[in-house]
């Protein structure tokens, strides 16, 4: 999952919220210098990667994509499955998603200290260009395709992606909000048995 499917999954708590947010830049074991909460981010958004990573509904999402996009369909996936919870958020939220992004930047820079120095550098852009509200919009998705494209330096060819997501839009939908049911249950029950294995 990407960004704001990640930081939803922290079930409102502000450590795991930023373990799971900066997870992806921290390799092996070194998670274990954070505070406790934030280790508990991180290993949540390993096991978020890993159960959508294997599920069959990912799956079929991905498998469209493959032909064209090759290993990077499970990447664009992920910043599709993002566009669809942006887009129908009041479904999973009471709290608009204006305020939601507001409130995480907030805790971003209170945090500042504590992010490493890649997310620090990323995060003027993600706040300026307010990359976590704009997924609501296909322009946004275009953007962060575009982004990552480049990124990859124009070998991906993500940026066209936005073609499959429009002729294929229904069954995307659909796809995520089949996945997104079983991933909120997963994600509650794996940070229980996070936080009891810390007990």
């Amino acid at each position: 999952m990407n960004f704001l499917a990640h930081i939803y999954l922290s079930a409102g708590d502000d450590q795991v919220t930023i373990g799971n947010f900066i997870a992806d830049g921290i390799r092996g074991k070194r998670y274990t210098k954070y505070p406790v909460g934030i280790q508990k981010g991180i290993l949540l958004h390993r096991q978020i990667d890993t159960y959508t990573d294997a599920h069959p509904t990912v799956r079929l999402s991905t498998k469209r994509l493959h032909q064209n996009y090759s290993h990077y369909s499970g990447v664009i996936v992920d910043i599709l499955y993002d566009h669809f919870l942006a887009k129908n958020w009041s479904t999973y939220s009471n709290i608009p998603l204006e305020t939601y992004v507001d409130n995480f930047y907030d805790l971003l820079g209170e945090h500042f200290d504590t992010l490493p120095s890649r997310i620090q550098k990323m995060m003027p852009h993600m706040i300026a260009d307010n990359w976590l509200l704009s997924y609501a919009k296909i322009e946004g998705i275009q953007k962060v395709l575009n982004g990552m494209n480049r990124r990859t330096k124009n070998r991906s060819g993500m940026n066209t992606a936005t073609v499959e997501l429009l002729q294929y839009y229904t069954e995307f939908e659909m796809e995520f909000e089949s996945f997104f049911k079983e991933l909120m249950q997963f994600s509650k029950h794996t940070l229980l048995e996070i936080e009891n294995s810390f007990d």
